[in-house]
């Protein structure tokens, strides 16, 4: 492949891994942690540019020559690299977002091993088997078909448009995430944005007695800084019970 087409593969795949991972995302939180349909990440559409940069970041190393002179030390050897890439952009994002956007996307805080409720091995090891997934079923079988698609005409239109709808989404989400820091800044706290939908669609469904909005999680007959208050003030309760529980025991 070429240039061009090594940097048109890696935007498709940026969208399918972006498209994909909100999928998956959504059915955990459904299944596993919030036990309800809950919107996630940092953007409104159905798409996590985690997932994307991961999926576009695999294809690139996948790219690196290797050849240790066995086939099965090679596999081992990539799919290690991409293990470690995966959780390194992971561990970055979540940095980026609560150091510089006093916002938590994720937590993994009682997840043993976890660094900084970041990253931890329970999710580390999925990576891994996302990586192996990738080099042993999506890179030696879908990557032809991807180039074949992007020589085509359609993949200007609809990619194009998943970029579109892609940067109005993002400028609308860091004008919405700039007033979630102003508030974490002037209290001095870490927003989760998981907790904050699930407080707000809790509220919507248990007091106001109707369906809150999945595809925007943050509307709500409040103010946002309401919203944000009413989160702390939770989040605070919780603390504190949390602290007598413990002092009991």
């Amino acid at each position: 492949m070429n240039v061009v087409e090594v940097l048109l593969v890696a935007a498709f795949l940026f969208f399918v891994g972006s498209v994909l991972g909100w999928c998956i995302e959504v059915i955990f939180r459904r299944l596993f942690t919030a036990k309800k349909w809950i919107n996630p990440g940092f953007l409104t559409g159905p798409y996590l540019p985690l997932y994307g940069f991961g999926v576009a970041g695999l294809f690139g190393i996948s790219l690196i020559p290797i050849n240790t002179g066995s086939a099965a030390w090679n596999a081992v050897i990539i799919i290690a690299v991409m293990g470690v890439a995966m959780t390194v952009i992971e561990y970055i994002a979540g940095l980026i977002f609560i150091k510089g956007m006093k916002i938590r996307l994720w937590d993994y805080s009682n997840r043993w091993g976890n660094i900084q409720g970041i990253i931890c091995p329970l999710f580390s090891l999925f990576w891994l088997i996302v990586s192996a997934f990738f080099y042993f079923v999506i890179e030696p079988y879908v990557i032809d078909a991807v180039v074949w698609f992007v020589n085509n005409k359609a993949f200007a239109f609809v990619v194009g448009f998943f970029f579109g709808v892609f940067a109005i989404d993002f400028a609308h989400s860091v004008n919405l995430s700039a007033k979630i820091r102003s508030f974490a800044k002037k209290h001095d706290v870490v927003v989760s944005l998981e907790k904050l939908k699930e407080n707000i669609k809790d509220k919507i469904e248990g007091i106001e007695k109707k369906r809150a909005s999945f595809v925007f999680p943050f509307k709500s007959n409040n103010t946002l800084s309401d919203e944000l208050e009413s989160y702390t003030k939770m989040e605070n309760t919780a603390k504190t019970e949390d602290i007598k529980t413990k002092n009991t025991d």
